[in-house]
């Protein structure tokens, strides 16, 4: 177990495992709250991250036009916090996604221990899970450089944690504007006040269950 003392960055390590896989770990809040550090395999099994809070909040930027706030999910009917407009986007794409279950946002942060015995720490900034059972972790950057190497280090050990127990992880590339912004207006109509009156949207998806002209 790698014992940090307390859960923050930065924490240096007493005992460390060093084999392939093993030695990553996972922080997380329980549903009262609680932080709770445990094998990465196993919590990867147990936990369902996509019903817990932000382990740690995300960071408002001083001069940005755009800090954390809230997307509403039309696939679990509740809200999702983002972090910044990047994130959002990438939000809206999992949310359309059918073979998506639940997303959220910053639910764990992985830690382990570099070939020199330093505990490092990162938290991926969405989890996104799947009809199978597995699940995505993702990063959301601005541009492709986004973070600098720190960032492309853990970038590098979060996706062998991943590989390590059959999820995924991704830095998702910006979405084009135009589709960034064809994404959100469409969005807008799966919110529940959007959803025009009762028995409409039924029978819109009975008509047009198999292909036919719009008029």
């Amino acid at each position: 177990m790698i014992n940090t003392g307390a859960a923050g960055p930065g924490s240096r390590a007493k005992r460390v495992k060093t084999e392939r896989g093993a030695r990553f770990e996972a922080v997380f809040l329980d549903p009262v709250g609680q932080t709770v550090q445990q094998r990465w395999a196993d919590a990867a099994l147990a936990v369902a991250f996509e019903d817990l809070p932000p382990v740690s909040a995300f960071p408002a930027v001083p001069g940005r036009r755009w800090g954390p706030g809230l997307w509403w999910s039309a696939t679990t009917g509740r809200h999702v916090t983002a972090g910044s407009n990047a994130m959002r986007t990438q939000l809206m794409m999992l949310d359309r996604d059918p073979d998506v279950t639940g997303p959220a946002g910053r639910p764990v942060r992985l830690l382990w221990c570099n070939p020199r015995g330093q505990v490092r720490s990162w938290v991926p900034q969405l989890f996104a899970r799947y009809t199978d059972k597995t699940a995505l972790l993702a990063d959301c950057p601005s541009h492709s450089d986004a973070g600098g190497e720190r960032a492309m280090r853990a970038a590098e050990a979060v996706a062998e944690a991943c590989a390590h127990i059959g999820w995924t992880y991704q830095r998702l590339a910006p979405l084009d504007e135009v589709v960034a912004a064809n994404l959100k207006w469409l969005a807008g109509y799966r919110h529940p006040r959007n959803a025009g009156r009762t028995g409409l949207m039924p029978a819109v998806l009975e008509a047009f269950t198999r292909p036919r002209p719009l008029l």
